[in-house]
């Protein structure tokens, strides 16, 4: 067994719950970190082996994924976020177990806090080889890393939960290495539900740009990119441009297209936040 603690933080994930929880059979340790479902989340978490852990929020840092790397009484300091919406696949289980074999240079250093795992979208039921990947350091040490703690909690969108920012280490010596290997991000989310979800996501976000309180990500060149689009008044444009020509997102067809519009219109939102 893989000697790390899966966490999946969840509401209402019913859906795509039992997909996920299947794929992460090889973890030793597998927990479901719900917030009240109203749906069978949580007896699903329970038919599938996975330990339930009970969410309330109050209002205060730290927020949900903080919450668990300080409270939780975790098998292992190695941990991996995932969501009920992404799916392991076999080839990121097999670079994962090569981290943690004896002769594994980087099971032995130290320094490395954690890991950027690479998220391909299937996208109404298609896996695209092509277009925007996100990545995101979900592999991580519990005591090396740490979720920043931003003046956002009047901000609308997020709630509970982190927003679209990196934790980072906590010593300055730490390190951040990457997986080449994907999760599988599956937005099967109807246009009614994809428009709710980033409504609320570009309020949060808008209302960062703000108060202009971005933490630094733990990457000096993707924070200089970052930094860069979210000044630019051409922001919904590059992006889609990026996803559809310059990482081929055309070579998936209409669910290529389809998915890099689907960015254009969430800046667009963030350009235009009254219409939010």
């Amino acid at each position: 067994m893989i000697p790390v603690s899966v966490i999946i933080v969840t509401k209402n994930a019913a859906a795509t719950l039992p997909d996920c929880l299947q794929a992460l059979t090889g973890f030793s340790e597998r927990l479901v970190v719900d917030s009240a479902s109203a749906d069978r989340t949580c007896q699903i978490a329970t038919d599938h082996g996975a330990q339930l852990v009970s969410y309330f929020w109050n209002g205060k840092y730290p927020k949900k994924r903080q919450w668990c790397l300080e409270t939780l009484a975790l098998k292992h300091d190695w941990v991996l976020f995932i969501d009920a919406d992404e799916i392991m696949t076999p080839k990121l289980e097999k670079e994962i177990t090569a981290l943690f074999t004896p002769n594994s240079p980087s099971a032995a250093d130290p320094l490395i806090a954690g890991y950027f795992i690479p998220g391909r979208y299937v996208w109404n039921g298609q896996y695209l080889k092509y277009g925007l990947c996100n990545r995101k350091i979900a592999l991580l040490h519990r005591r090396r890393m740490i979720f920043p703690e931003i003046d956002d909690l009047d901000c609308p969108g997020m709630g509970e939960i982190e927003g679209h920012y990196q934790p980072v280490p906590k010593s300055p010596d730490g390190k951040i290495s990457a997986l080449s290997a994907s999760l599988h991000h599956h937005a099967n989310h109807s246009p009614a539900a994809w428009l709710e979800r980033h409504r609320r996501y570009a309020a949060w976000e808008c209302c960062i740009n703000r108060k202009n309180i971005w933490p630094d990500d733990p990457l000096p060149w993707r924070r200089r990119i970052k930094k860069f689009l979210r000044q630019s008044p051409l922001r919904p444009e590059l992006v889609f441009i990026h996803s559809y020509f310059l990482k081929g997102g055309f070579l998936d067809g209409v669910a290529g297209f389809e998915f890099a519009r689907s960015r254009w219109q969430y800046y667009q939102m963030i350009r235009f936040p009254e219409k939010v």
